[in-house]
């Protein structure tokens, strides 16, 4: 989809989203990921006005869904879902969720899922703003990432960015006391404004006092890789909530 078309496209539920849907046609082993594992690892949510859309009377049950009480983790725009699956590898007493409204995207996470054995991770194919806004429970999630989100270069699609101020009300809400909200980016306009959002939100406070050191639990994905090619800076922030 070109630039042009996505300032002409409808939105439906609310006048801007962050993400421009790409194809849900799934082939070869991601086709097969799919069918072997999503009845086991895909929250089945039901919808209000459209395909990523969650109806705002469903609440997510953690117990329910995991069969037990750990800390969550909550990653928006997971892609491939490379940094979610290590993490979870890495601590299995943890839970965590993959949201991303690229179905082929969860695909990919899924053949992860199957391949390390783990049962500590759900995905949801979902907008962030439904899955954070309603269907989380407040105060119920340890940590949210969000790892490269689009950058929307762009002046006249800012707007279109996701993190902002009304964006960070809603993982604040989401967040348990002393919670953390992870993001990084390899666009330093966006870092910046990140960094002026989480600042500007009364409910963080910023432990580093600017840019943090590099999360040591995220690991070098192929998406950050291409950005460090291309001579990019990496920044991480950490907002926690206060």
């Amino acid at each position: 989809m070109n630039e042009q078309s996505v300032d002409d496209q409808p939105f439906q539920g609310r006048q801007i989203v962050s993400f421009v849907r790409r194809g849900s046609r799934l082939v070869g082993p991601r086709e097969t990921y799919w069918q072997e594992h999503a009845d086991d690892f895909v929250i089945d949510v039901p919808r209000e006005h459209s395909s990523t859309s969650v109806h705002p009377d469903f609440r997510f049950d953690a117990v329910a869904e995991y069969g037990r009480e750990a800390p969550l983790t909550i990653e928006i725009g997971s892609g491939l879902g490379e940094a979610i699956a290590a993490r979870a590898e890495q601590q299995p007493e943890r839970d965590f969720m993959a949201v991303e409204v690229y179905v082929p995207g969860v695909a990919g996470l899924l053949g992860r899922i199957g391949k390390a054995g783990l049962s500590n991770v759900r995905a949801v194919n979902a907008d962030a703003i439904d899955v954070l806004g309603s269907m989380i429970p407040a105060g119920t999630v340890d940590e949210v990432w969000t790892f490269f989100a689009d950058p929307w270069p762009k002046k006249r699609h800012h707007k279109r960015r996701l993190v902002q101020p009304e964006f960070a009300a809603i993982v604040a809400t989401a967040l348990r006391p002393g919670g953390t909200w992870r993001l990084a980016t390899d666009w330093q306009e966006y870092a910046e404004q990140m960094l002026e959002v989480t600042e500007a939100a009364e409910e963080f406070e910023n432990p580093h006092g600017s840019y943090a050191p590099r999360f040591e639990g995220r690991i070098l994905t192929s998406f950050e890789r291409k950005g460090m090619d291309a001579g990019r800076e990496i920044f991480d922030i950490e907002a926690r909530r206060r």
